[in-house]
């Protein structure tokens, strides 16, 4: 029954593939309802703690951004990252480790991806590398901040 459990999973995520965003939770949703209907599958309570945690943090991330915090730890991570330009592949995940640890998510990121592989091209290094670095450093930092939801969840 597992087995059969699992490959309804892949069969769900992968029709939902073919509908593009929208279309995947519209179809995870269905076959969640299979899953309990069909499967007898029982349902769990609904993670309210991580849930509040991600609300308190997104909360936070948007006052930050409301008074110009974000944007000037942004020039900070550029002057940082612009200052070194031959060391982008190590300074790179390190700007985007601490970023994260410092804010407790990693949508904080996508605004200093962009100056790394400008700094990266004009430097003749394969931009793929810092910022594959950077990503997987942001990651990373998820699990090192002390505010972040997995950290909250573990703890719980």
């Amino acid at each position: 029954m597992l087995y059969l459990e699992f490959l309804f999973l892949l069969v769900m995520l992968y029709i939902g593939s073919r509908f593009g965003g929208i279309g995947l939770g519209v179809v995870s949703g269905i076959g969640l309802l299979i899953e309990v209907l069909v499967f007898k599958m029982p349902p769990t309570s609904p993670p309210i703690t991580v849930m509040l945690i991600i609300l308190a943090v997104v909360t936070c991330a948007s006052i930050l951004e409301a008074a110009g915090g974000l944007k000037y730890m942004l020039q900070i991570a550029e002057k940082i990252l612009r200052s070194n330009p031959k060391k982008i592949t190590f300074l790179g995940p390190i700007v985007t480790y601490t970023m994260t640890l410092m804010l407790g998510t990693g949508h904080a990121v996508y605004t200093i991806m962009p100056i790394i592989g400008d700094i990266a091209l004009k430097n003749g290094i394969r931009p793929e590398r810092p910022m594959a670095a950077a990503s997987v450093a942001s990651q990373l930092g998820i699990t090192a901040s002390p505010i972040s939801a997995a950290v909250v969840y573990y703890l719980s």
